[in-house]
């Protein structure tokens, strides 16, 4: 048996950390002296401790190594919490790479002197016919996700583009959201073609919208607009 000071040494958790997985049940001492209060591990749960670190290095947190641990010989319950994290890690990774492509835009404007404040002025939009699409998606960082299925589902149509062909978002919230953003996307098109499942083709209004030049976001190559969330729009030369 070895004193709880000899397996912090052995395990490389600190005395303090033991203690604390001892009261919310993730690893308890073999044996309690109830005389000296003193703990005791045993040899083969230094294996168990090692668990606990290579979890916790992956991100888990203390509550869901206790539920993994519990299921820890079952390989298919492991799988599914290991494929969860793995989701998790994906989508924080993206929200990073997201963030350093802004840094570095943000940095090559300051090497270039340039203004980075927002200069607003109105723009107004003719009527247009476009092929259109409305979904539903995660957050205004997805917006690929709308335009891949407007793709999708015209790559076989040959369109034929307006000339300037102008695409742009129409955000169809009444405020800002942090997820589950409901946007329209468009693309301005000369012709006639059938709807699709999520593709509708028809003539939207002019309208006079908000332009910010100069954004800070990645544009692909394309001239973004802003609008107000009530019917904002992003606008770009496709």
């Amino acid at each position: 048996m070895l004193k709880i000071g000899e397996f912090s040494k052995l395990s490389r958790v600190s005395v303090r950390m033991l203690r604390h997985y001892d009261e919310i049940g993730l690893l308890k001492p073999a044996e309690i002296d109830h005389f000296t209060d003193y703990r005791y591990y045993r040899e083969d749960q230094l294996p168990i401790a090692g668990r606990i670190a290579a979890l916790k290095d992956m991100g888990f947190s203390l509550a869901d190594i206790v539920r993994i641990l519990e299921v820890y010989d079952d390989r298919e319950k492991l799988e599914q919490f290991f494929s969860v994290r793995q989701e998790e890690l994906e989508a924080l990774s993206k929200d990073t790479a997201y963030k350093l492509t802004l840094l570095d835009a943000a940095r090559k404007r300051l090497r270039k002197e340039e203004d980075m404040s927002y200069n607003v002025t109105l723009k107004t939009i003719p009527e247009r016919y476009a092929a259109t699409i409305r979904m539903t998606i995660p957050r205004y960082e997805d917006e690929g996700m709308i335009w891949g299925k407007l793709a999708e589902e015209t790559c076989r149509m040959n369109l034929v583009e307006d000339d300037p062909c102008l695409c742009a978002v129409t955000y169809l919230d009444g405020e800002y959201k942090e997820e589950n953003v409901e946007m329209m996307a468009w693309k301005t098109v000369r012709g006639s073609y059938p709807d699709t499942e999520h593709v509708k083709f028809r003539t939207l209004p002019d309208g006079r919208k908000l332009h910010l030049p100069g954004q800070l976001y990645p544009d692909h190559g394309c001239l973004h607009c802003g609008d107000r969330m009530d019917g904002s729009k992003r606008l770009r030369a496709c």
